[in-house]
């Protein structure tokens, strides 16, 4: 099982970001996918999550209206489009895998983690 994030960098507040998350080694569309940061001193928080079959979605609070999380069956790829971002969306910003997205959302997640990508907003 693989999980690759890329696509974080710097950018100013306001300013967009595209995440991606390319899957492998297992079969995606059996799985739903999450986006995760931690920010430094600070706990892991989830961020967005997208089911495998109905396309369920589920956002942060202090995200919502700002990012969208969407995945890509052809291409094994889950993306989170960021915009309006602000110097707390710091951080690094991981994937994550499970069967199910009530298990993405566990309070104890055992989720899958890959590696993930920096993503700084300055202001």
């Amino acid at each position: 099982v693989q999980l690759q994030a890329s696509g974080g960098g710097l950018v100013q507040a306001g300013g967009s970001l595209r995440l991606s998350c390319a899957a492998s080694g297992f079969t995606f569309d059996e799985f739903a996918i999450g986006w995760f940061r931690q920010a430094p001193g600070k706990e892991r928080e989830r961020v967005s999550c997208i089911s495998s079959a109905d396309g369920t979605t589920f956002y942060a609070d202090s995200v919502k209206g700002r990012f969208t999380i969407s995945r890509d069956g052809a291409k094994n790829t889950v993306y989170l489009q960021m915009n309006d971002l602000k110097p707390e969306d710091t951080a690094v910003y991981y994937c994550a895998s499970d069967r199910t997205l009530g298990l993405l959302l566990a309070t104890q997640t055992k989720a899958y983690f890959g590696q993930g990508t920096q993503v700084t907003v300055s202001s």
